[in-house]
């Protein structure tokens, strides 16, 4: 429940407004609310970390406000809370109006939703579901450029849930459209919530099967089959992507040496 911050109040606080995050002197603020001058303002504690509450509260405070990416290092936990922050406060300020009657909303007391007092309409927050999947062809694994990355980062095919679509088929599709290349033996390895705006990543390993890499332009700059202990440059760890990989050069590894 969203209440005013007080001077004795502490803990993580997460400052969030149109997808930015507070972060003085480039990391997540910890302390005393009078220390960053958040007394007054209206917080929701959305978790806790080390002991620690964590705080969301929507203001803009114009200068060092970044990205959930700049704390994707730090531990996942905290990564994670960081996420749901500044995805509360984004659902929060695009929910400010019913879309069925037009009517203002207002925060649950009760559960993270929007609630119209005219229709009775209750808004929770939306999580598009994603698929990432490392595909293994013998000794090499297949990694990609995308036109999104432009930092040089080779990762692993990803993509959107279609309305109508298994987990399954989504990756049989995204992996043909991205790549023109089928798998086989798909097999389900973990989940990361995904900030970027709000997704879900749900993660696969599978095995090549046929076909030859045909690159869909509008998606990648680059593809190809790299052994796996050759490879280029990697996502960050911490990230579901770098685990996919280093799953995968695990196996190759216990299988070629």
């Amino acid at each position: 429940m969203h209440r005013i911050i007080e001077s004795s109040d502490h803990g993580w606080w997460i400052v969030s407004h149109e997808q930015k995050l507070w972060l003085p002197g480039g990391e997540l603020p910890l302390g005393n609310a009078g220390n960053f001058d958040l007394v007054g303002q209206s917080a929701l504690r959305i978790g806790e970390w080390e002991g620690e509450p964590v705080w969301m509260i929507r203001q803009n405070r114009r200068q060092e406000m970044g990205t959930v990416r700049q704390v994707i290092e730090q531990d996942p936990g905290l990564f994670q809370l960081a996420g749901r922050g500044v995805q509360l406060a984004e659902f929060y300020r695009s929910h400010k109006f019913c879309g069925y009657c037009g009517h203002t909303m207002h925060p649950s007391k009760t559960e993270w939703a929007m609630l119209c007092d005219h229709c009775r309409e209750r808004y929770y927050p939306q999580i598009a579901p994603c698929i990432i999947v490392a595909i293994r062809r013998d000794d090499k694994i297949l990694l990609a450029q995308h036109t999104r990355h432009r930092n040089g980062i080779y990762t692993v095919l990803a993509g959107f849930v279609e309305v109508g679509e298994t987990l399954e088929q989504a990756v049989a599709r995204e992996v043909m459209e991205e790549s023109g290349i089928k798998v086989k033996n798909l097999r389900y390895i973990t989940s990361q919530p995904w900030p970027f705006p709000q997704s879900l990543m749900t993660a696969f390993m599978a095995e090549y099967d046929s076909g030859e890499i045909v690159i869909d332009p509008k998606e990648l700059i680059d593809a190809g089959w790299y052994r796996y202990d050759d490879l280029p440059l990697l996502p960050p760890p911490g990230t579901v992507a770098r685990r996919l990989i280093e799953d995968t050069v695990a196996q190759c590894r216990a299988d070629y040496e």
